[in-house]
């Protein structure tokens, strides 16, 4: 599989998305998260687009695959985090959490696709 570029790729964009939304809603969690519960949700939100970016741009499809696979553990990361946050009710109710938790399972479906495709 050859990509021109990690944005062309709908992953990366959904993924870019997913970012977005974690920085929204983690925005109002308690101060004393700052350095906690958000910096490390935030952190596992970047690192998806960012290792998917690293592997497309990376020579060989072994190293792709490589680098797509630390992105899915970061996203199971991400979500284990994101249940955290709802079940300690930083995230207000009036938050839809739907979306967010169905663009993970949507992420991690393609993810999981990509790696299957380029590792057969």
């Amino acid at each position: 599989m050859t990509v021109k570029s990690h944005k062309d790729l709908t992953l990366w964009k959904e993924s870019m998305n997913l970012v977005e939304d974690i920085y929204s809603i983690s925005k109002n969690f308690p101060k004393e998260e700052m350095y906690g519960l958000t910096s490390q949700m935030r952190r596992c939100a970047v690192s998806v687009p960012s290792n998917i970016a690293e592997g497309a741009g990376r020579k060989g499809e072994k190293e792709f695959a490589r680098f797509l696979y630390i992105a899915l553990g970061s996203l199971s990361e991400l979500e284990t985090q994101f249940e955290i946050s709802i079940r300690l009710n930083y995230v207000p109710n009036e938050i839809r959490t739907e979306p967010t938790f169905d663009k993970i399972i949507y992420i991690r479906r393609m993810l999981s696709k990509l790696i299957k495709s380029i590792t057969a």
